[in-house]
């Protein structure tokens, strides 16, 4: 299993009242379970143990004399649901396994067992505990991240604290700002984010679409005119660079802006004036300015398109938005901000995302970045029709095949020991084979079980296996 170098090793507690099992299954657990190992000679021993060790899965037998493996798994239960529980016995019914797994035990074990086997379970439930814990840390992070407010983002990846970062400290200013990111990385948040957070934001921001308006109409909507400027001039027109005075104005693509307004613009720029068309006299303006681009605003000034002194004039400040490849860790944080916020526009309360959906999305390549992520959310809640989005339902909306498990290649394993081998291509054949059955049952373990041709128990039992819950297949 792979273990996260930034976090501390897993732990296995194994109770036993008998010293030759602990001593056995310790060395067994140690040689083949990348994981820490810690020894409790009686249930009681185990129980006070719990606080100071938190352990990721116990091991435990079911008959000692203080505190029994049923009643320890009732207080682990209650201590903390995300700890993996393996019940073993020397003389377990039937009536026993049942009740166990009933409390919450991840599986049951006849002794003596076969070592492979318990390393195996003992595998599952490490991997079955990170799991639970990534989402309850993911949960605790949902719950303390604060709804979108001035900056008006979510996440906690380091290159975007530092672009909010930058911004907090130049928003209260004049200057101004350059902002630099691909589509949509949230280029016009950070915008809004800048005028929020500066005295002008009781007046409302003023946006230009630089590349929506031909040249001629685009110098009359920024700069305004009089009346009789030009033919079809019937009435003086205020431009949105006096709309804007005491506020702030977002030039949105700059690099669009033809060459013969760059010079005008530089002028606004330099004087802190505009003057309209037909008009003589300049007007003085108060008017913070920020602009945005997704294009290299160097090859263009090389390519002679865009004026060097005018990059340099609105390249004060730049705050460049990271891509969502490089905050990756948000993608999980991004989609369940983005599934509360879209259930409950298109009343959907119950509407839930499975794991392996999640993981999915967190998987996917976005060149649409943070803005084609959210609208994939938005057309997931607007058209699953059951409680729960999956993996499939997510690739049956984008009309994209849902990716496969490939089939095993003994290459792929000549290097490791036949055993280890073994169980690993057994592991890919079962998850792909009980996964694609229990998609066409919609979750229906009998129905599922009885065409695999098994009995619905030893199904369960190689669902346990592999941490397959027949809830994530629902709809």
């Amino acid at each position: 299993m792979k273990q996260h170098t930034d976090q501390k090793r897993q732990l296995v507690m194994i109770v036993d009242d008998e010293p030759d099992m602990l001593n056995m299954l310790r060395l067994v657990v140690t040689k083949q379970c990348d994981c820490d190992v810690e020894l409790a000679s009686s249930g009681q021993i185990a129980l006070n143990r719990l606080e100071s060790c938190r352990p990721d899965v116990i091991v435990t037998d079911i008959k000692m004399p203080d505190l029994d493996g049923l009643t320890l798994l009732q207080q682990i239960r209650k201590f903390d649901g995300t700890i993996s529980v393996i019940i073993m016995t020397g003389y377990g019914t039937i009536e026993m396994a049942v009740q166990a797994l009933k409390d919450g035990a991840y599986d049951f074990l006849q002794k003596p067992f076969d070592k492979e086997h318990i390393v195996r379970v003992i595998n599952n439930c490490l991997e079955r505990t990170r799991l639970l814990r990534d989402n309850r840390s993911l949960q605790e992070k949902l719950n303390t991240v604060s709804p979108p407010g001035p900056l008006g983002f979510i996440g906690n990846s380091p290159p975007l604290r530092q672009a909010l970062e930058l911004i907090s400290k130049v928003a209260d200013t004049d200057v101004t700002v350059l902002i630099r990111g691909e589509s949509g990385t949230g280029k016009e948040g950070a915008a809004r984010a800048l005028h929020n957070l500066s005295t002008r934001r009781d007046q409302k921001m003023i946006t230009v679409n630089c590349p929506a308006l031909p040249e001629q109409i685009l110098e009359s909507e920024l700069f305004g005119y009089c009346k009789g400027a030009f033919t079809g001039a019937n009435k003086d027109k205020k431009g949105l660079f006096l709309e804007a005075d005491h506020s702030t104005l977002l030039l949105d693509e700059i690099a669009d802006i033809p060459v013969s307004i760059q010079t005008k613009l530089l002028r606004v720029l330099q004087e802190k004036e505009i003057q309209p068309l037909g008009q003589n006299e300049s007007i003085k303006v108060d008017v913070r300015v920020v602009a945005s681009t997704n294009q290299n605003l160097e090859e263009k000034m090389l390519a002679g398109e865009f004026r060097e002194d005018l990059f340099y004039r609105l390249n004060v400040v730049t705050v460049t938005m990271p891509t969502l490849s490089e905050m990756h860790e948000d993608i999980p944080l991004l989609v369940h901000h983005f599934l509360r916020r879209f259930r409950k526009e298109f009343d959907h309360p119950k509407l839930s995302i499975n794991p392996e959906a999640v993981s999915y999305l967190h998987n996917k390549v976005w060149p649409g970045n943070v803005r084609e992520l959210e609208n994939s959310i938005k057309r997931a809640v607007l058209l699953e029709p059951g409680d729960l989005i999956t993996m499939e339902s997510l690739c049956n909306l984008n009309n994209a095949p849902c990716p496969k498990p490939k089939c095993p290649d003994p290459r792929d394993f000549s290097q490791m020991p036949y055993k280890e081998a073994k169980a690993e291509v057994m592991k890919i054949f079962s998850t792909a084979y009980l996964n694609d059955l229990l998609v066409r049952n919609q979750g229906n373990v009998t129905a599922a079980a009885k065409e695999s041709g098994l009995e619905r128990q030893a199904f369960q039992r190689i669902m346990r296996r592999y941490g397959i819950r027949s809830t994530d297949f629902r709809s």
